[in-house]
């Protein structure tokens, strides 16, 4: 296991945090079933950026945190702690996902070759 971008580390904090979040933060409902699974995913794919490095796993990060900026209106969580909870978490998730798709080399050269200029 090799740490390749420190953004991976990151998302790996912010999924173990959404596993406990809902105990914390005294959630309820839908809220703790959905927050729980997509921190879990989001540490699947840190944990996988760690054994397999590429750049692919970024994508799902990005696709988790935008069903956690998305959920409270869609589930329909409670107003409150949980709200914030879910959309500030999906919104760091995919910046660091963002982030780390811009600085990662085999990313940008994969974007180079098919969409540069040639």
């Amino acid at each position: 296991m090799r740490i390749q971008h420190w953004q991976d580390v990151v998302s790996l904090m912010v999924g173990a945090w959404l596993v406990v979040s809902p105990f914390v933060l005294g959630m309820a409902g839908a809220a703790v079933a959905l927050t729980i699974a997509l921190g879990f995913g989001i540490i699947l794919f840190a944990v996988e950026a760690f054994v397999v490095p590429s750049y692919l796993e970024e994508w799902g990060e990005m696709l988790l945190g935008l069903a956690l900026v998305v959920a409270p209106w869609t589930v329909g969580y409670e107003v409150g702690a949980a709200t914030v909870n879910s959309v500030l978490s999906g919104l760091l998730v995919i910046l660091f996902a963002a982030w780390e798709l811009m600085t990662d080399r085999d990313f940008s050269t994969w974007w180079h070759d098919r969409w540069g200029a040639g």
